[in-house]
């Protein structure tokens, strides 16, 4: 069997839906396949909006809430399912779990409501997907992925109990695929043990798809984008980018800790454990090949740029001058752990320590607040963080004209760069 991920790209409207339904369909002689689907389009980020309104004018949320779901209704229409009336009840039943937690007045930790409500966009992107699917006469059913992904409560980023995960994942989905069915789950959600919703981090979709893909033993894993397969750089940020044809494992997971944004930083782990080929493909070009990721042996690479916008620089000194040593840096990253701040880069002196990592605000001010009896913390935001492997001495002062280069380390074949004033889009030929 294969597992297939599509993304929110692939489906932000009516005609990707049928697309989607079209690989799918010519896909389906070949292997029983498992399908992970992302909430459609920008979703995501309208329910970010409702969340956060929740917390501010209720009334203001269940508006944006409402909005949602027209633009869902619309696809819906769009495709000619309006007269399904399971797949209306089921799309409504959602929508009405989201007003629920909108409309609660108790006291609700933010993190434990984003969760609740974040999920509905892949639950009902993932119910038109099935309906599609149906009315094209491709035998499928539809799976909760909360009933196959067990987590603890670390809410927003949800960490799996593999041991119970492999059990659920094997005793849902072997019988359906025995019967050649067509699984349609979603991306992104898992549940605890008090089946309360958990995500597993944002675009977490694609972990979703290793973690059943590796449970099932699946032949391979294949991730659909709008893009031709792995490059060389963004092609929305960079010129003259080129696509890789094949990856080692260990190039992939060294590109997504980067921050490489076509493959969640945690897909690869599992894959590997397992080796099962990770194939992307262009789902604007499904008849193309792209790039396979797999096995063991390094291979000569290209540059790979990968930039990470909206970075802070985060400034430890000791207070009393004392040195930073063993003690302090593991208090400093048991904190780290527990805000679930990513460390992108770090350097320490003799009685500082600095570390980059997204300019996330909130989270920030927290550290500030838990340090500031031990340490002076200076903060330096809205910075670009440029990582690249593989460098080419000739490309640095290209990449990083007229930048100002905050902080630079290199390890082995990569380079970091810390700069400022990056205009928004950067144009450079690597």
């Amino acid at each position: 069997m294969v597992v297939f991920k599509f993304g929110g790209a692939s489906v932000k409207d009516a005609d990707g839906f049928r697309n989607v339904a079209d690989i799918i369909r010519n896909h389906q002689g070949e292997d029983s396949l498992v399908v992970v689907v992302s909430a459609t389009g920008k979703t995501t980020n309208a329910l970010e909006e409702v969340i956060d309104k929740k917390f501010m004018n209720t009334s203001d949320a269940l508006k944006e809430l409402e909005k949602i779901r027209i633009s869902h209704q619309h696809i819906i229409s769009s495709l000619g399912l309006d007269n399904e009336d399971t797949l209306q009840q089921l799309v409504h039943e959602h929508f009405v779990e989201a007003e629920w937690i909108i409309e609660e007045t108790r006291e609700m930790n933010y993190d434990y409501a984003y969760d609740q409500v974040i999920a509905i966009g892949e639950l009902v992107s993932s119910r038109i997907l099935e309906a599609t699917l149906k009315s094209s006469g491709i035998n499928t059913s539809w799976v909760d992925a909360r009933s196959l992904i067990r987590t603890d409560e670390t809410w927003r980023e949800g960490r799996v109990q593999w041991n119970i995960t492999n059990d659920q994942i094997k005793d849902t989905c072997l019988p359906l695929l025995t019967q050649r069915k067509v699984i349609v789950t979603q991306g992104f959600i898992g549940s605890t043990a008090e089946n309360n919703t958990v995500t597993l981090g944002r675009e977490g979709s694609d972990y979703t798809a290793a973690i059943i893909s590796a449970a099932l033993n699946a032949r391979s894993m294949t991730i659909w984008k709008d893009v031709p397969g792995v490059l060389t750089g963004d092609p929305k940020v960079f010129d003259n980018v080129t696509k890789l044809d094949r990856l080692s494992f260990m190039e992939a997971i060294e590109m997504t800790y980067y921050g490489a944004k076509v493959i969640h930083p945690k897909t690869i782990q599992p894959l590997k454990n397992k080796n099962i080929p990770l194939n992307v493909r262009s789902f604007i070009e499904p008849q193309k090949d792209g790039t396979i990721i797999f096995g063991e042996i390094e291979r000569e690479y290209p540059p790979i740029v990968v930039l990470e916008r909206n970075q802070a620089l985060i400034h430890f000194s000791s207070k009393d001058l004392s040195f930073i040593a063993e003690d302090h840096l593991a208090e400093l990253f048991k904190i780290f752990d527990q805000l679930r701040i990513k460390v992108n880069l770090m350097r320490n002196t003799a009685i500082s320590f600095t570390i980059c990592a997204s300019n996330q605000r909130a989270k920030i001010a927290e550290l500030q607040k838990k340090v500031e009896q031990q340490f002076s913390v200076i903060i330096d935001p809205d910075l670009d963080l440029y990582t690249i492997r593989h460098c080419n001495e000739t490309m640095l002062p290209k990449l990083l004209s007229e930048k100002i280069i905050i902080l630079e380390e290199r390890i082995r074949n990569t380079v970091q760069v810390v700069v400022k004033n990056a205009p928004d889009i950067v144009h450079k030929k690597h």
